[in-house]
């Protein structure tokens, strides 16, 4: 099987495209040929060498879609469709940059979709991060407000169609006034030019603050976002797009407004059910959600396909297929 094998961290440069034995799967694992996997921030800064629990070489990759190749307990059918994703994938273990993976059986998903393999390999990830983030650390409610902080990542571009589907108020930001209209084309009810400081802009609409804040930059951007929101208002930190992974000199009580809740959201910890994940998939193939896929690469250019998510102008997901 082809595998992009990571020997050192550095540039994209650094994947190695080479033919590998296919692996066999051990006592609770699964031989999953993979079909398409979605790329995230998290292993650019693995790549890089930002991880600092990945020992390499390794094969990244913390999600894919594909079809069961073999499950020596039986549990799984040949030719099931599955996804999977976190739980160690492409860091502790071997992940879904190749054309076969051997994964846990307790990260895989079946599901059943008629979309193609391009469409499906945006889903896993995505989706678990944005509804967990919505539903189970935000707690979302019909009528309240919310800003995304990051709006024009393929995060915040979902974020934004689930919450207005649940009768919120978004306001999002992108750094890039030319992304302006791609986020009102997507739902959003005001756009705000992020220059790192949003909370006098913020409060020029909403007084006291928005009610719900997802952050998907960061810790650079953390404090601001705070004060961004209402008393009794809640953050929920989700992304790093910041790569930052840490703050430095954190004093809660001078960092944290008063009675604002601060909590994250990481699918590695708690996980969106299986029929959540299939709903999900049934409204996106009822037209419900629109997925949006900023660009399509094959296995073989894995580099090109980091290269473009490093430039930060996708707009969108990116997906690999393993298959030309």
């Amino acid at each position: 099987m082809k595998a992009a094998v990571l020997y050192h961290p550095g540039s994209p440069e650094n994947f190695v495209l080479e033919d590998k034995p296919i692996p066999t799967p051990g006592a609770e694992q699964v031989l999953v040929k993979v079909k398409a996997f979605g790329l995230n921030r998290s292993e650019l800064m693995t790549r890089k060498g930002l991880s600092p629990s990945v020992r390499f070489p390794r094969v990244l990759g913390i999600e894919c879609v594909g079809e069961v190749e073999h499950d020596p307990a039986g549990k799984f059918k040949l030719g099931q469709k599955v996804a999977a994703f976190m739980g160690g994938m492409g860091r502790d273990f071997d992940g879904s940059y190749a054309e076969y993976a051997v994964l846990p059986h307790s990260l895989l998903y079946p599901f059943e979709s008629q979309l193609s393999w391009e469409q499906l390999g945006a889903i896993p990830e995505m989706f678990q991060t944005v509804y967990g983030s919505l539903h189970l650390a935000l707690k979302i409610k019909s009528g309240e407000s919310l800003l995304i902080r990051g709006g024009t990542s393929s995060i915040g571009m979902l974020a934004t169609q689930l919450a207005k589907n649940s009768g919120l108020t978004v306001l999002a930001t992108t750094r890039k006034l030319d992304k302006k209209e791609l986020l009102l084309r997507n739902g959003v009810d005001r756009v705000l030019i992020d220059d790192g400081s949003l909370a006098e802009k913020v409060k020029a609409i909403y007084p006291k603050g928005v009610e719900k804040v997802l952050e998907l930059v960061g810790t650079s951007t953390l404090k601001d976002s705070l004060q961004c929101t209402a008393p009794g208002g809640m953050v929920c930190m989700t992304g790093m797009l910041s790569e930052q992974w840490s703050l430095t000199d954190f004093a809660p009580m001078e960092y944290i407004p008063a009675t604002v809740h601060l909590t994250i959201y990481d699918s590695g910890q708690i996980r969106v059910g299986v029929q959540s994940f299939q709903q999900f998939i049934r409204d996106v193939e009822a037209g419900t959600i629109q997925l949006r896929i900023s660009k399509l690469f094959s296995l073989l250019e894995i580099a090109a396909a980091h290269e473009f998510m490093e430039s930060n102008s996708a707009g969108g997901k990116i997906v690999v297929v393993t298959e030309d």
